[in-house]
């Protein structure tokens, strides 16, 4: 991640570029990168999104020469009119002929080890779907912390205000490589996850026996179950939000099964949780995706963190965020708890382009008593959590 630059240096060469460059990367990044082959395109990744390609790509008159997989069951199959080859027979027939574009993009799924796959079979052009989500920007923009590089270069300067805010030599580095993916589109610069689980990262601070801990975002129970399962003895309270019917449903069904005295020190509610009590649209996919959206199917319950821990008489010490999107109205919504009390926040900074810098300034903007690190959970851009940990809370 450049480590011969000072990470202050290298921020500035990032951003010093005029913007016009950038718009002229974005519209020509994908025909360039996959030159000489041009229109001779072998999409590696028939699922969603490389039937979503496929749809677009025709639309500009290009057709495909072959969807590749490495789902045994898809080979030989005709997806959209358009066949799927084993890796090893498309590699043969298109490798040296024909640019490979690997159009899958998910959590559980590298661009790096798939591109070196493919180059060891040897084709001998593989390209990232990223530079075609530029192109056609209207089809495939925004997508989670994808966006245009000009709309991340036009916040240039809430860009640098916000790297002066983390305060570690890995926070700025990792800070500095996710830029550069945005910026770029460079899987490379980007650093293995770290190897602490999401939300508990032991090398950042310490759990509290008595801690009184809120869920937004709280799924079928995926994180109280990492959290109870490191408290031996438990004397706090928590506080779990999930609007989603029916992952709210299995969250009380994973309750159910804990024992009498933990049920007793745990309260879960339906509700989303924003920047203000409302009625709000919700899209319930009964899924980690589920979100607040103005096309949601169902309609929820909004509150904000400061009337219901006013209400409850809940005093929080750690608060953890991970609301597809709607991290930033959440922390508005926790003004009062966040400048009075400071508890420690692990807020995901992956759901919108711009929170990577925007979370971490409204944050500084409420008080000054937190430490602020840059955590990445899983590959490639997924799972990245900002922590604000107040000083007497930080690992020494």
């Amino acid at each position: 991640m450049g480590q011969n630059k000072a990470p202050e240096t290298e921020l500035d060469e990032l951003l010093s570029q005029d913007i016009s460059s950038i718009i002229e990367l974005e519209r020509t990044a994908f025909d360039q990168l996959v030159e000489p082959f041009g229109k001779m395109l072998v999409l590696f990744g028939a699922g969603n999104l490389g039937r979503q390609v496929l749809s677009r790509l025709r639309q500009d008159g290009i057709e495909p020469l072959a969807f590749s997989d490495n789902n045994p069951v898809l080979w030989g199959c005709f997806i959209d009119g358009l066949q799927v080859l084993p890796p090893p027979e498309a590699a043969k027939n298109y490798g040296l002929t024909s640019a490979f574009v690997v159009t899958i993009w998910n959590t559980d799924h590298s661009f790096v080890r798939t591109r070196q796959q493919l180059l060891k079979l040897g084709c001998t052009k593989v390209v990232s779907v990223v530079a075609l989500r530029w192109k056609y920007a209207e089809t495939f923009l925004p997508f989670f912390w994808a966006e245009l590089p000009s709309k991340t270069y036009k916040q240039r300067e809430l860009i640098k205000s916000a790297f002066s805010l983390w305060s570690d030599e890995y926070s700025r580095r990792e800070y500095l490589a996710q830029l550069k993916w945005r910026l770029f589109g460079d899987f490379d610069t980007l650093s293995a996850p770290v190897l602490q689980e999401s939300y508990f990262p032991d090398d950042l601070f310490n759990l509290q026996s008595n801690e009184s801990f809120v869920d937004c975002g709280a799924y079928d129970g995926i994180t109280l179950r990492s959290f109870l399962k490191r408290q031996e003895i438990f004397y706090g309270r928590i506080m779990a939000f999930e609007p989603d019917p029916i992952n709210f449903s299995r969250l009380q069904t994973y309750i159910s099964s804990l024992s009498a005295d933990t049920i007793n020190k745990l309260l879960t509610l339906p509700f989303a949780v924003g920047a203000k009590r409302a009625k709000v649209r919700f899209e319930a996919t009964a899924s980690l995706g589920s979100c607040m959206s103005d096309n949601g199917s169902i309609e929820v319950d909004c509150v904000t963190l400061d009337d219901i821990m006013r209400e409850y008489k809940f005093l929080p010490t750690y608060i953890k965020m991970d609301i597809e999107g709607s991290e930033l109205d959440a922390l508005a919504g926790a003004r009062t708890l966040i400048e009075k009390h400071a508890p420690v926040l692990a807020v995901c900074v992956y759901h919108r382009y711009d929170d990577l810098w925007r979370i971490p300034l409204l944050i500084q903007s409420l008080t000054n008593k937190y430490h602020l690190s840059l955590r990445p959970h899983e590959i490639e851009g997924w799972q990245l959590v900002c922590y604000a940990i107040p000083d007497m809370r930080i690992k020494k």
